[in-house]
């Protein structure tokens, strides 16, 4: 991990959660013209202007960095010093200004396109994209987005099993649906064109295209960065498959289309409906 100058990212990759980020970072991570932090996500911006999510920004600096490191002493492959000490560089110290950032992507070779992915920027009020815009103006965005519905239930499922919690009752789950959390990251009525009004070339991917098209959506990915085309290995290997999820009542899938059908029609008259069926 060479010490090179501070620089800003060349692109952005944000949209909603459990969108597809993940597999898309690890198809990119294989590029030689594009260099991605170790811990993937900076959580920059939504630290500047999501006062809520900072409690757990400090804890992802404090697991991740650790995480890399267990890894590597599980493999048994010692701690490279000069990614020590840029882990050790980058969560030390004061954090989350502007030199800072740019500190971040100082290992990028100087051939390759220095990447933020970061799905939580696609939540940001006005006043942080406008921030993010006019710090990089000329940043590539790539914009994931997954079918609100599916996504919902994607996401509740994930927060179930972190929280070791499982629903017994209809009531029960149906409370769970009162939690708005849930909708937030599939808000898309909000943060799509407020994105879109400050970079109109944004790239939106629907989710369902990753498992129907792969090679077709590197070839999108590839155009939006101006990176050469590039055999990626794993194409169809799905990034954090839940092998035994949870199921939903019918009655539950009900609430939830009903409550996303205002998201539903926003992508159909935004996007298209041809764009929302490839979302799932």
């Amino acid at each position: 991990m060479p010490d090179g100058r501070p620089r800003k990212p060349g692109a952005l990759c944000i949209g909603a959660q459990k969108a597809g980020t993940s597999w898309l970072a690890q198809m990119l991570g294989q590029h030689p013209q594009v260099w991605i932090p170790p811990f993937k996500e900076v959580q920059y911006f939504n630290h500047l202007f999501i006062p809520e999510h900072r409690r757990w920004i400090a804890w992802h600096y404090r697991q991740k960095p650790q995480e890399i490191r267990d890894r590597h002493a599980r493999r048994g492959i010692p701690m490279p010093q000069e990614l020590d000490a840029y882990l050790n560089g980058v969560t030390r110290g004061k954090m989350f200004h502007n030199q800072w950032y740019k500190r971040i992507f100082a290992p990028a070779p100087s051939a390759a396109m220095p990447m933020d992915f970061t799905p939580e920027y696609s939540t940001l009020p006005v006043e942080g994209v406008d921030y993010v815009a006019n710090l990089l103006p000329k940043a590539k965005i790539i914009y994931l987005i997954r079918h609100p519905v599916d996504r919902a239930v994607s996401q509740l499922r994930m927060n179930l099993q972190r929280e070791r919690r499982q629903p017994r009752t209809l009531a029960d789950w149906m409370a769970e649906l009162d939690n708005p959390v849930l909708y937030d990251r599939g808000d898309y009525a909000s943060y799509l064109p407020r994105w879109q009004a400050r970079y109109p070339d944004m790239l939106v991917l629907p989710f369902g295209s990753i498992a129907r098209e792969p090679q077709a959506v590197m070839d999108a990915v590839e155009a939006c960065l101006g990176i050469d085309p590039w055999p990626y290995e794993d194409m169809t290997e799905r990034v954090f498959a839940n092998r035994d999820p949870l199921e939903l009542p019918s009655q539950a899938i009900a609430v939830l289309k009903a409550r996303l059908a205002p998201q539903l029609a926003f992508l159909t008259d935004h996007l298209g409906a041809d764009f929302l069926a490839r979302t799932r």
